[in-house]
């Protein structure tokens, strides 16, 4: 694991305050190749859209937005913890936008937030988490490291920021 790096749950006038470089690490990444939910291009704009309603959901407590930060440097990884769920599912969260910089990647950066993020939920006395990722994906390994279940594969579930379709994994991890 990596020590070069404080992984931090922001409130929402830190989330606010982040969005500059969120929206910049948001950019890297998906013109990086991620399937994150965008397409190519990435603009400052539709980026800075994206954090801004995400610092909302911070400031109304619908999400928890962690962020690792270099030591004295900046924001190199985020994971979110979605938390407004229907009634019937207080004690589970989606987990969302796992994202760390290109030039920050093997680092063990992404592995601490998700370490991190399994502390918050369960302070938010959440003990059912689940998630998706592209199939065979680095991130996919990464999840299976650690513990999390497969639960099966969609295949043309969504599209590469480049366009092309792939296939989606889902995972789930209880804590309890």
């Amino acid at each position: 694991m990596t020590v070069d790096v404080r992984v931090r749950r922001l409130d929402a006038r830190d989330a606010a305050a982040s969005i500059p470089q969120l929206a910049d690490l948001l950019i890297d990444c998906v013109e990086g190749g991620a399937s994150i939910g965008f397409m190519q291009p990435m603009t400052i704009d539709k980026a800075t859209r994206f954090w801004r309603m995400v610092a909302d959901c911070v400031a109304r407590g619908e999400r928890a937005l962690l962020v690792a930060e270099e030591v004295d440097g900046p924001i190199v990884g985020t994971v979110q913890l979605v938390l407004a769920l229907p009634e019937n599912q207080p004690h589970r969260a989606d987990v969302s936008k796992v994202i760390v910089h290109t030039r920050a990647r093997r680092r063990g950066i992404a592995q601490r937030l998700m370490k991190e993020l399994e502390a918050v939920a369960l302070a938010e006395q959440r003990t059912l988490l689940v998630l998706d990722t592209v199939t065979d994906s680095d991130a996919d390994r990464l999840y299976t490291r650690a513990g999390w279940q497969r639960v099966g594969d969609i295949p043309d579930y969504a599209l590469m920021p480049d366009g092309p379709p792939c296939s989606t994994t889902f995972f789930y991890k209880s804590l309890r």
